[in-house]
């Protein structure tokens, strides 16, 4: 899918539990493989790519955990403390401000203030010419973004910011943020859905909110964690034959093999509901059999997604 991955930027989303921060990854994994320079930013305190790697935490660096494959955890105070280093070029005022329990006060209670300076680093993060000394040039920018109502707020953040600011850097800023979201060349953004019911439900809201609302190119929708349909009608028949009369092993195997293939059918049910209801294109991701999903298994996700 080259007209997502080509892009600068791409915002992960969807409903909490869907498989968000994995699928963010495997988008990573898949880019990288490609042979694009790739970074994964996440946006919330619990980090998902240092425990798929089994690494220390990434912290608000830029750490290599594979070829081509970067991560960073972004913080806002650390975002912060970051933006007004590059505004205030004189050491003196800028450890006055940092000192200041009044700027603190006001960092704090500033509504929106923290996501502001969080999507200011993604972008500053995506520029081709980076402010921060050392900063790595990359091809891609993958964001794993707060999920479905949070997430909204998140990308209206900018906007909400340029129309309350009526001139200033602030309001310039906000403005050239906004610009970039809204960008459809540079900017996508995929959901990610489960075969439930309630989360198809809320994906079709999310894109809508998303398009109308804010303003973006939703390119992909992806349906999570998908059974596989093993058994054709003829076969499940015999299966619920053999489950009447075998032991109570073989019960339990047939039992188990019935289970499984309803579910896939009300989960395909529902796949068949979310082609209805969206506009974006929509690709299935296979449930993973393992209690534990790794490097491997978010690999096998990359190699379906690419």
């Amino acid at each position: 899918m080259p007209d997502l991955l080509d892009k600068r930027l791409v915002i992960v989303t969807g409903k909490g539990g869907v498989g968000k921060s994995t699928v963010a990854l495997a988008l990573g994994m898949a880019a990288a493989a490609d042979g694009r320079r790739t970074i994964v930013c996440e946006v919330s305190a619990a980090e998902h790519t240092s425990r798929v790697f089994h690494r220390a935490e990434v912290g608000f660096h830029e750490v290599e955990m594979a070829e081509n494959l970067w991560a960073i955890s972004i913080d806002p105070d650390e975002a912060m403390r970051e933006y007004v280093l590059l505004q205030l070029r004189v050491r003196a005022m800028r450890d006055m401000l940092f000192r200041s329990r009044i700027f603190t006060y006001l960092a704090a209670a500033t509504p929106g203030l923290r996501e502001l300076v969080t999507i200011g680093k993604i972008w500053e993060v995506s520029q081709p010419d980076r402010k921060v000394k050392k900063g790595r040039e990359y091809d891609l920018v993958i964001v794993d973004a707060p999920a479905t109502g949070h997430g909204v707020g998140f990308l209206q953040t900018p906007r909400t910011f340029a129309n309350i600011a009526r001139v200033g850097p602030i309001k310039a800023q906000a403005e050239a943020l906004e610009t970039f979201i809204v960008n459809h060349r540079k900017t996508g953004v995929a959901i990610v859905a489960l075969p439930e019911e309630m989360a198809v439900n809320e994906t079709a809201a999310l894109e809508r909110t998303l398009v109308e609302e804010v303003g973006v190119s939703v390119d992909r929708v992806f349906m999570n964690g998908l059974y596989p349909e093993r058994f054709s009608g003829p076969e499940l028949e015999l299966l619920e034959a053999a489950g009447g009369r075998g032991n109570g092993g073989v019960r339990g195997a047939c039992r188990a093999a019935i289970s499984e293939s309803r579910r896939a059918t009300a989960q395909h049910q529902q796949l068949a509901r979310l082609a209805e209801l969206v506009g974006a294109p929509l690709r299935t991701l296979p449930f993973i059999f393992e209690p534990e999903v790794g490097v491997e298994e978010i690999r096998e996700l990359a190699r379906e997604i690419g």
